[in-house]
């Protein structure tokens, strides 16, 4: 069979399977309410078993390349469908032992197969047996040249929003962030430890070979962390709530278990290489009530996700294993092949690969909004003007600034010395953005002021942060005597 036919034959070989996994499901209950199935199919159980083999030997024999993102996204959706049914298998009474062991099996082996870096001992339950059930917290991955801004972000969650969310500090191998660096940032503040993805993946594996740190191991870190609603940031945000409010009261978190951050709109038709790629990926599937509302996907705009916080609940399944698939999308092949080619860094990631697999997923309500302290007001209609910075902001359910990403520096690539207190904002705007980098960006719209409370906690936590830049130029002072990042 040619590799070209696979995602009809897999049509085909999906259904069987799925017609098989919902016999289960009347086989699972008592089987004193079910003297039909009982009596008239003695040898449902060996059908049953028979077709996930042929199934999985059909997927093992016509193994993926790393452009197939949407039959990967297929092929996950069955395994979490397998892995329902082998948590029921222990409730009923219509299977043999030797029929659940080979089941169990041959959900362990599609495991492996789709994502052989997870460890090759019971690959699923390594990951989700390590969750604590109704555990909260945050991982925020690290390496040298991010771990300034770190020790920002830990100082201001704890000292002047007071979250008290325990905190990982997640790094892939000694040489992505040394012991010395994660002895002080774990002494800065309580309940904080460190997470080397590398001591549950295999760095000599080539999913991972020869990579070094950065925004790639963000969903490993998510997948080896034991919490189980968990807030990944980068280290480079600047929270103006408590985190803990993203958990407690944001409604589409709380519905769907995934909360993503918009990006800005910009470029719009500028990238239709791109475009065509997502519709290629998701021509099998039918897109979700979140993606019939994007912007982006339905009109042509250039980036979807600002990645700079994640929120996941990993004990709902269809999380998980969409989390699955967003770790291999940034293995090296499909990285390097597809997302650094098409996209930008990781952020696109996230919901294409909640999307391929099925699980719903919510975003915030607006696209990336601004916060700065540059402003200019519109003389005729003085509510309206443009706010300018460096930096993309972020409001929660109800429309109040939660969060934006570039660090508490005015810009931290050019002006790493600079702390910038942002006074103004526009939600919902129309973006300029700056050419480069180093280019400032503005927003045209309603400017609002800032409220008091909101300048208060930024004000404290570039306070906080300057007593952190005191403490690293004493302990580390040939990389941060001058104020180097």
């Amino acid at each position: 069979m040619q590799l070209g036919s696979l995602a009809k034959s897999l049509q085909f070989v999906g259904i069987v399977g799925l017609v098989s996994l919902f016999f289960i499901t009347f086989l699972a209950q008592d089987s004193t309410t079910l003297p039909v199935w009982r009596t008239s199919s003695p040898s449902t159980g060996d059908h049953l078993v028979n077709t996930i083999e042929s199934l999985t030997d059909y997927f093992f024999d016509y193994t993926l390349r790393d452009a197939d993102f949407g039959e990967m996204g297929r092929r996950t959706e069955i395994l979490a469908e397998l892995i329902q049914l082998n948590s029921s298998l222990s409730n009923t009474r219509s299977l043999t032992s030797l029929q659940k062991e080979t089941i169990s099996n041959r959900t362990a082996e599609l495991a492996l197969s789709l994502f052989p870096f997870l460890p090759e001992q019971n690959p699923f339950e390594a990951i989700s047996q390590n969750i604590q059930p109704g555990s909260k917290g945050i991982v925020i991955p690290v390496g040298l040249n991010t771990f300034r801004y770190a020790c920002h972000l830990i100082s201001s969650l704890r000292n002047v929003l007071h979250s008290t969310l325990p905190i990982q500090i997640a790094h892939a191998g000694e040489t992505d962030l040394p012991i010395h660096y994660r002895e002080f940032i774990s002494s800065l503040a309580p309940d904080i430890s460190t997470l080397d993805i590398f001591s549950i993946f295999d760095p000599q594996s080539p999913f991972f070979k020869s990579e070094k740190g950065g925004w790639w191991i963000k969903p490993f870190a998510l997948l080896a962390s034991p919490f189980q609603h968990v807030l990944l940031l980068d280290a480079d945000a600047v929270f103006v709530q408590p985190p803990e409010t993203i958990f407690e009261r944001h409604e589409g978190y709380l519905d769907t278990g995934v909360l993503l951050f918009h990006d800005r709109l910009l470029w719009q038709g500028g990238f239709p290489d791109r475009h065509s790629w997502w519709e290629t990926q998701l021509k099998h599937t039918s897109p979700s009530a979140t993606l019939n509302k994007s912007l982006v996907y339905n009109e042509d705009y250039a980036e979807e996700c600002d990645s700079g916080v994640i929120a996941l609940d990993k004990g709902r399944l269809g999380v998980l294993v969409g989390l699955l698939h967003i770790a291999w999308q940034n293995t090296n092949l499909p990285r390097r092949n597809w997302l650094e080619k098409l996209t930008y860094g990781d952020k696109e990631s996230w919901w294409f690969g909640f999307e391929l697999v099925g699980t719903a997923y919510s975003f915030e309500q607006t696209y990336g909004s601004i916060v700065g302290s540059t402003y200019e007001r519109n003389e005729t209609f003085p509510s309206e003007g443009q706010v300018c910075s460096f930096v993309i902001a972020h409001v929660d359910h109800i429309g109040k600034l939660l969060w934006y990403n570039g660090s508490l520096l005015k810009n931290k690539i050019m002006q790493p010395l600079e702390f910038e207190v942002p006074t103004h904002r526009i939600v919902e705007g129309v973006w300029h953005k700056g050419a480069r980098k180093a280019d400032v960006s503005c927003m045209v719209g309603q400017v609002e002021e800032l409220n008091e409370d909101e300048i208060w906690i930024l004000s404290e936590s570039v306070k906080s942060a300057e007593e952190v830049d005191r403490k690293l130029r004493q302990e580390f002072p040939r990389r941060f005597a001058l104020g180097r990042p």
